[in-house]
């Protein structure tokens, strides 16, 4: 079973759908009613209150200034960033803690992908052999059918050209220890050049 990647989708983000399910009644009106009756108890409040130290204010206005402060409460609260989730760590050092955990990162995302598998195989050359080195076939076979229109597997005379001796040679013999990141490095720069 051959799995094909692309490097635009190791770097691709996609929001999940919130679940579809039926619609609850009264979902349509129950916010605005929730507001209106919001804006009609501070109304009340306010009111009572400048009666009593003796203020007159209309009415209309006092309405439209009400309404006018909830909505700019209810827009500022859904544009707020969502709070870090629970357990997760609170900024040391240089980071004043301020940094949005709970955004996704795409980029971080696919480094952390990478990470990973990187990290784990740094002590265990069976690992890298088994995780790490098929990714960096997929990715060689992947640049090149994308700009050459082959790959390892469909014509491996051309891929053996297009990939150069080295990268050819990583690829298709496991290696005997697990490689050094400026190893790694190298191999990378040459696939940025197929």
């Amino acid at each position: 079973m051959s799995s094909s990647t692309s490097i635009d989708d190791l770097l691709a983000f996609e929001e999940e759908e919130a679940p579809a399910g039926p619609p609850a009644r009264g979902s349509r009106w129950g916010p605005l009613l929730r507001l209106l009756a919001w804006a009609a108890g501070v109304v009340a409040v306010l009111l009572v209150g400048l009666r009593a130290v003796g203020l007159q204010v209309s009415l209309p206005v006092l309405i439209a200034g009400v309404l006018a402060v909830l909505a700019v409460r209810r827009i500022t609260a859904m544009l707020a960033p969502p709070p870090p989730p629970p357990g997760r760590r609170v900024g040391k050092g240089e980071e004043d803690g301020s940094y949005n955990w709970g955004a996704r990162d795409a980029l971080r995302g696919a480094i952390n992908r990478w990470e990973r598998p990187l990290d784990w195989s740094n002590t265990r050359l069976e690992r890298f052999t088994e995780v790490v080195l098929p990714r960096i076939g997929e990715l060689a076979d992947e640049r090149m059918r994308l700009k050459h229109g082959v790959t390892r597997e469909s014509d491996p005379a051309r891929a053996r050209v297009l990939l150069g001796a080295r990268l050819w040679t990583f690829l298709a013999t496991p290696p005997r220890r697990t490689p050094s990141p400026r190893d790694l490095a190298v191999i990378v720069a040459e696939l940025e050049k197929i």
